[in-house]
């Protein structure tokens, strides 16, 4: 299928550009580059093909640096990790309290797939992963993540939260 070394020479550049636009920090973005691709390495043949290879890596890339948030802070919560789920650059705003209830709010009033997929995502779980648990294809998982992820900028963008 894929060649990993390609593979790494190909993206290791836009991938530690995403790390250290994520941590400010060049170490621990090579460290979590290299956890990526060993990430990588192992799932590589549970890759399907239904992403670019680049969103693929970029998504475990993600997940690696949310895991390492959640290691490093053992306290990183929901609440906090769902104001991140909501915000474009996750270092643009500082989430308060008061957003992340409303968030919360919001999200009530969706229906429980949507509230599963959301809170999946927010623990950091692929669409794959989401997709095979709730029994939904992939693509809708994505579709549904989006437009609440639209939804919620919205409403909080009017509310004059975000």
């Amino acid at each position: 299928m894929f060649e990993i070394e390609d593979l790494y020479m190909k993206y290791k550049q836009d991938i530690y550009i995403y790390l250290i636009s994520l941590t400010h920090n060049h170490t621990l973005a090579e460290d979590l580059m290299s956890e990526t691709f060993i990430k990588a390495i192992i799932s590589l043949p549970g890759f399907r093909g239904e992403s670019s290879v680049k969103t693929w890596l970029f998504g475990i890339a993600r997940n690696t640096w949310l895991q390492q948030l959640r290691n490093q802070k053992k306290d990183v919560g929901f609440d906090e990790l769902l104001g991140m789920y909501v915000s474009n650059d996750i270092t643009e705003h500082i989430i308060s309290k008061e957003i992340v209830k409303r968030i919360k709010e919001l999200l009530s009033t969706k229906d429980d797939r949507t509230r599963n997929i959301v809170g999946m995502r927010v623990d950091g779980f692929s669409y794959c992963e989401i997709s095979n648990k709730l029994e939904l294809s992939e693509s809708s998982a994505r579709v549904i993540d989006f437009r609440t992820k639209l939804w919620l900028k919205s409403i909080l963008e009017k509310e004059g939260l975000l």
